[in-house]
């Protein structure tokens, strides 16, 4: 446990206090953002106004008094008007006490006004993380308790490390490789300990991850994906000490993607090895090999089926559009070659077959040292 804390505290210390990139500060910014809660509805009416497609739409216009809850309009009490609201995709209808976030936005002539951007959802995340954090401590209590500082020391590594120093115009694949790294010794060595289990782990999870890294670069490139598929990438091109490299933050991005999964397959494929081997230490390495490799098939396809929906509902959206055909691809063959497509399966695909050649990998290496030490 010692060495647990030490790993922990040396982890900790290396990133926590890694220079964060510079930010440009614009303090001129003539708008700004707090929260408000709503004390009064002022006066609420029905309108009627066409959708996207033209068709007549009933949506109801509020005129709200609100409260400042923080910053320079804390205890402030003011009006939102959003009778005249022309935004048909806002049709959100606001009761007494919800929390909001407003933008005030001032104008040349000294004025301004004030607009409604969303809600306040904070409280009901924080609550969500409270409550998560206790069924990780009821269920796994020492190692749930583990698991939860190793989440806190890889978001560091993520916020503190990887990051900044992408945006002050690292190489992002290289950075992202020393920091999955880093991640990859403080989830293992934090959750189970520092044993021969543990060091298996982590060669195996090394070697499977040089082999990701190249395949999604490979086909990266094969398919000339430029990085640009989404509206965020467009945002953030220019924004560090840098033009960033869009293909490598791609690449970064399905690494630390792929992280996780693999060490979850791989941790349980050499434990798999280990109770083989510690129920009958008198079986063949044959034998313990086939064994294993049938339980890392049956985790290969429930972790497939896994990565296969977590996309798809990321981008159920996308596919509803395409199977109504209001979209603009005209078949199927059209849709794949759309650059933002093609991402998403290069993304799911690259990193799905890394996690199912770490299998047979993890489990030769394990079956190797474990007969070999017996």
């Amino acid at each position: 446990m010692k060495k647990i804390l030490v790993l922990s505290g040396i982890a900790l210390a290396v990133f926590l206090f890694a220079p964060p990139a510079a930010r440009a500060q614009d303090a001129a910014a003539p708008q700004e953002t707090f929260k408000a809660i709503v004390i009064r509805i002022l006066e609420e009416r029905q309108v009627t106004a066409p959708d996207e497609k033209g068709r007549e739409q009933t949506l109801t216009r509020q005129k709200l008094r609100l409260r400042g809850l923080n910053g320079a309009y804390r205890g402030k009490e003011f009006a939102v008007n959003l009778l005249d609201d022309q935004n048909t995709l806002n049709k959100a209808v606001y009761k007494v006490w919800d929390q909001v976030l407003v933008m005030y936005s001032a104008d040349e002539q000294g004025g301004g006004e004030f607009f409604i951007t969303d809600f306040v959802r904070t409280k009901v995340l924080f609550w969500l993380f409270v409550f998560f954090a206790a069924a990780v401590l009821l269920v796994g209590r020492i190692k749930g308790l583990r698991s939860l500082i190793s989440l806190a020391l890889t978001f560091l590594v993520l916020i503190k490390f990887i990051i900044p120093r992408i945006l002050d115009g690292a190489d992002p694949v290289m950075i992202t490789v020393i920091g999955s790294i880093a991640i990859l010794f403080i989830i293992i060595y934090l959750t189970e300990g520092v044993n021969m289990k543990s060091h298996i782990t982590s060669v195996s999870i090394l070697l499977s991850l040089v082999f990701t890294v190249y395949f999604s670069w490979l086909l990266i490139h094969l398919a000339s994906l430029s990085g640009l598929s989404n509206e965020e990438a467009g945002f953030i091109v220019n924004l560090g000490a840098k033009t960033l490299n869009l293909q490598g933050v791609l690449l970064a991005g399905i690494i630390i993607g792929t992280l996780g999964a693999l060490d979850d397959v791989i941790i349980a494929q050499v434990a798999t090895v280990e109770e083989l081997h510690l129920a009958n230490p008198g079986q063949s390495r044959g034998e313990i090999l086939k064994k294993a490799l049938n339980v890392g098939v049956s985790h290969i396809s429930a972790m497939s089926n896994t990565l296969f929906l977590a996309y798809a509902g990321a981008s159920l959206p996308l596919l509803i559009l395409f199977v109504s055909g209001q979209s603009a691809f005209a078949s199927w063959d059209i849709a794949m070659n759309n650059e933002m497509l093609a991402t998403e399966i290069i993304r799911a695909l690259a990193g799905t077959i890394g996690i199912v050649l770490s299998v047979p990998l993890a489990t030769i290496i394990s079956v190797w040292w474990f007969k070999r030490n017996n």
